[in-house]
């Protein structure tokens, strides 16, 4: 393990968010205990991927799982100005292309539980860095020493990154952004991942309105249930088919 550290500003969740991602956990772990390495992605850029991402790993690390968050957009990541991470001397990138070791970009974090790899520099050939053997043996060893690996991967109907790293992982996560992706496109890119033969875990629903007054009491419940267990459930029922 490495000896780096990195402090990273994560602001605590509201209520309803939290309990959201409580039931995304729940459900993952029901997947069965093989689901270990799961990659998120999208449709497009700006569906909320990144931040369901990370929140997903920090869930995952309040109930004592070991886990390891790989921010594997090498295009247009988010995280470090999400997080306000300072200067990082090393990333993925470097890794991949043999200019560090893997002990060399694993950060620990303020977060207990949780440590972090970073995109790193730049680079104009992702998808050769992703289909390296080096990716594939980091996948291997992060598998041996975590509970969980989440990767965050580019939008999948801009890029075919996400398609590699899906190639690596027992699960994909869409996220898709309510009101926004129509169900044609969002066929398209389930279909490029069932190309993989990667396991599609479900759907996030994302950046649903909502009425606070929904909330309270008993139309907690009947919201919640409508707009989140069963989109989600509703695809699982669908993909089976």
């Amino acid at each position: 393990m490495s000896e780096n550290s990195v402090s990273i500003h994560y602001s605590e969740l509201d209520y309803r968010t939290n309990e959201a991602y409580k039931a995304l956990r729940t459900n993952i772990q029901f997947c069965g205990d093989n689901i270990k390495v799961i990659s998120l992605t999208s449709c497009t850029p700006n569906e909320g991927k990144s931040s369901i991402s990370l929140n997903m790993a920090v869930a995952f690390a309040d109930i004592g799982k070991k886990v390891a968050f790989i921010d594997a957009d090498l295009r247009k990541s988010v995280i470090m100005g999400k997080l306000k991470v300072g200067r990082i001397e090393c990333g993925l990138t470097h890794y991949l292309s043999g200019q560090s070791g893997l002990e060399d970009i694993i950060y620990n974090t303020n977060i207990r539980n949780l440590d972090m790899i970073f995109t790193g520099s730049y680079t104009p050939n992702p998808v050769e860095l992703l289909s390296h053997e080096r990716f594939t043996f980091m996948i291997k060893k992060l598998r041996e020493e975590y509970d969980y690996v989440i990767i965050d991967t580019p939008p999948l109907g801009s890029v075919i990154d996400s398609a590699i790293v899906a190639k690596h992982s027992d699960g994909v996560i869409i996220v898709i952004e309510h009101n926004t992706i129509s169900y044609k496109y969002a066929q398209y890119v389930k279909e490029q991942l069932e190309v993989t033969q990667c396991r599609i875990l479900g759907v996030v629903l994302n950046k649903i309105p909502i009425n606070k007054k929904r909330y309270n009491g008993k139309y907690y419940g009947r919201y919640y249930g409508k707009y989140y267990g069963n989109y989600y459930g509703t695809y699982g029922d669908e993909h089976k088919r």
